[in-house]
């Protein structure tokens, strides 16, 4: 009887095992598409990923800051479930959250760093975001310039930048602090993006609103 126990739990625990591992497969997604903490901001929302991190990639500097990432993308890692969402999925969602019509940063955000990418890391992935920008192309009617590049080593930012979306701040007034306001949301708004993706991307917008 002990041993029948031990077979049907080792039964059990095994078709645990088998069934956590048909849903654990992760891959991930590397782009760029200007203020990283939007693009954390939108697709932390995704059914399917798993997280998102912002950081720098694309140049030669080793251990690059906030202060200090010249030649770097300001960029995401993004980890997401396969059984969910795919890659190309992620590659679309990505084309229409920006603006990839503009090689010179993105909306309020001037300069390389702030430049789209994607950057793929095997044949797999090259071939679907070829696939995607050839496809977004189609769709906006104008020529995409976010280029499809070879990774190379992310190197996450600092711990403040993190979930900064989800941060907030005391607003001083004259008569002193009065409320708190989320510093992002603001940004977000005063930097035009969703207005930009909205104009360019219409109904196909993936996250402005």
């Amino acid at each position: 009887m002990h041993r029948m126990m031990s077979i049907l739990t080792a039964i059990v625990l095994l078709g645990l095992l088998a069934t956590t591992g048909a849903h654990a497969a992760t891959e991930r997604a590397i782009v760029a598409g200007g203020c990283f903490w939007c693009v954390e901001a939108d697709f932390e929302k995704v059914e399917g990923v798993r997280s998102v991190v912002s950081g720098y990639t694309g140049g030669s500097l080793q251990n690059p800051t906030y202060k200090n990432h010249d030649g770097h993308y300001e960029a995401v890692e993004i980890t997401f479930d396969t059984s969910k969402i795919s890659y190309a999925q992620i590659i679309a969602m990505f084309l229409r959250s920006v603006d990839v019509t503009d090689a010179g940063g993105q909306f309020c955000d001037r300069g390389a760093s702030y430049r789209t990418a994607i950057f793929v890391s095997n044949a797999a992935q090259k071939a679907a975001a070829e696939a995607a920008v050839a496809e977004a192309g189609r769709a906006l009617g104008q020529k995409i310039v976010t280029p499809v590049l070879p990774a190379s080593i992310f190197w996450k930012a600092e711990a403040y930048h993190q979930d900064y979306y989800k941060s907030s701040e005391i607003v001083i007034t004259r008569s002193g602090p009065k409320q708190k306001k989320n510093a992002y949301t603001f940004y977000r708004q005063a930097c035009g993006r969703d207005a930009r993706v909205k104009q360019l991307w219409g109904r196909q917008a993936a996250f402005a609103k």
